[in-house]
């Protein structure tokens, strides 16, 4: 299989402005970001895909390669299919990883990697939640999947709802998962999801892999060990540094 990685990475950003070019440690968001997964044994390439030309000129400095795209493209899902078209040979699948995750662990790149199959039309990963505290908290996606590995739901609430317990009990009578914002689609798939129209669900939850399930695409769930960790605010980036030990 040829997987390409693609990094989306826009420069304007609501809670903090110019976050892929912020130094941290001597290198930018986005440079610590193209290196982790250039550290992924099982892609063919890594690009970023980007809406501005100081995050285009300043991968092409650290030597990265990179792609302009369109600004007007309302997500990363959008963004990676506008990359794709813009190759000059053609790959199996697209592993969508986020611009905001310096610190991915190349072997997460590598767990996802390993569910591409040629079947498998679009897959993501999951790990558990250990802290009762995400249970409850909506920026953290919430995921349910069946006995063959693939997603029955993602929500903003905590799901399921475990019946007859106190909720600071339901991490002890329950495994509960949160999503891991990677992504990865088969060429064909990529190009027709990005053209289905809002869903119901989608804009209840403001989720967007909401659009795919009602639209009848499954989404194969992997389980890792790694834990993600995205950088939206400054405050974001003090947590990070302090758990990577980099304060």
């Amino acid at each position: 299989m040829k997987i390409l990685g693609i990094i989306p990475a826009r420069l304007a950003s609501t809670r903090f402005p110019t976050k892929a070019l912020v130094d941290i440690k001597g290198k930018s968001m986005v440079q610590r970001t193209f290196e982790q997964a250039s550290a992924a044994k099982k892609l063919e390439k890594v690009i970023v895909a980007t809406d501005h030309e100081d995050i285009y000129q300043h991968v092409k400095e650290f030597g990265g390669e990179a792609v302009m795209t369109s600004e007007e493209h309302p997500s990363g899902t959008d963004r990676c299919r506008e990359a794709l078209d813009k190759q000059a040979s053609e790959f199996d699948y697209v592993i969508n990883i986020q611009g905001d995750e310096p610190f991915i662990h190349p072997d997460t790149i590598d767990e996802l990697a390993s569910l591409l199959d040629g079947e498998t039309q679009l897959a993501t990963l999951v790990n558990e939640v250990k802290e009762a505290p995400l249970l409850f908290n909506p920026s953290i996606m919430k995921v349910i999947f069946n006995k063959n590995n693939d997603a029955i739901y993602f929500s903003r609430e905590c799901i399921p709802y475990l019946r007859g317990f106190d909720k600071s009990e339901w991490l002890k009578h329950h495994t509960y998962y949160k999503h891991v914002c990677i992504y990865a689609y088969r060429a064909d798939i990529l190009r027709e999801v990005t053209q289905l129209p809002l869903s119901s669900l989608e804009k209840a939850e403001s989720l967007e892999q909401l659009r795919w399930l009602e639209n009848g695409y499954p989404i194969k769930i992997g389980i890792t060990e790694h834990e993600s960790i995205s950088i939206d605010t400054p405050q974001d980036l003090e947590r990070a540094l302090d758990v990577m030990g980099l304060t």
